[in-house]
């Protein structure tokens, strides 16, 4: 089990003291969220990932991956017909990869609903075709950099566009490039799935599509502070010999971030000591 914590619970803490939290709290890493590093993400570079990279091996920790990927600057876009802009936020996704890649990360975690919702007037198919074109023109750079890209279904709340693991897989497959995959949120698939969250996730692991598994509550708070039962999907990633990582994201913290963090480690460390 490789248990990471997504790094922006722990803010307004600085990294140094972010990594020796979490390691403290047994997790194995940090899920870094790159606006928690700087405000200006499109100058994020080699030797400040060596940095990050350096700071968590020194508490013991690795970066498992990135996510939230566009929250900063304001206002990019995959999907407008702008194409300053688009070029703008494909420049800062290849720059992120490489950032990954330089984090000694695995994967990025791509969200970013706004980012990737309808303009006024755009209907949710081309919105659509234009994230698989952009994703497409990501894909060979996350290969050569050796890293993973998953696109995120979310709930239909967030976005309308890609909600389903399923309609993730069939973009994915439509790229048809091995470092692109998708992932499962356990509190978005609670929202979007039709089916139990851990039978997606066991068709879906078991073909091949998912890389990444994030896990939290329905209610949007750490796994163990809701009604949902994490259980079957701890289970589905034991018996299938599941070797990615598992991370935290709750989005409400209670009482506090730290403590949802520390609640959250021990909730699903325990229930995997009692898996058979």
């Amino acid at each position: 089990m490789k248990l990471s914590l997504c790094n922006e619970v722990l803010q307004p803490l600085p990294l140094d003291a972010q990594c020796q939290a979490a390691a403290r709290m047994g997790y194995d890493a940090l899920e870094i969220a790159p606006f928690t590093l700087t405000g200006d993400t499109e100058k994020l570079d080699t030797a400040t990932a060596r940095r990050v990279r350096a700071t968590a091996h020194s508490h013991g920790l690795a970066i498992s991956s990135l996510h939230w990927l566009l929250v900063k600057p304001e206002g990019l876009s995959l999907v407008t017909d702008d194409m300053t802009l688009l070029r703008r936020t494909l420049d800062l996704l290849r720059r992120l990869i490489e950032f990954t890649a330089s984090c000694g990360a695995q994967v990025l975690v791509h969200g970013s609903p706004r980012q990737r919702s309808p303009a006024p007037g755009q209907s949710v198919a081309d919105a659509t075709l234009r994230l698989e074109a952009a994703l497409a023109e990501l894909a060979p750079h996350a290969q050569a950099a050796g890293v993973v890209y998953c696109l995120e279904p979310l709930g239909r709340f967030e976005t309308p566009v890609i909600n389903t693991v399923a309609e993730a897989a069939a973009l994915v497959d439509s790229v048809g490039s091995p470092a692109l995959r998708t992932m499962l949120d356990v509190s978005a698939a609670s929202h979007s799935e039709s089916e139990p969250v851990h039978e997606v996730l066991r068709r879906f692991l078991a073909s091949g599509h998912i890389a990444h598994v994030q896990l939290n509550d329905r209610n949007r708070r750490g796994p163990g502070q809701g009604d949902t039962d994490q259980r079957p999907v701890l289970q589905v990633l034991r018996e299938q010999g599941y070797a990615g990582w598992m991370a935290v994201e709750p989005f409400e913290y209670l009482p506090d971030g730290p403590a949802c963090a520390e609640a959250s480690a021990r909730h699903v460390r325990d229930l995997w000591r009692t898996l058979q």
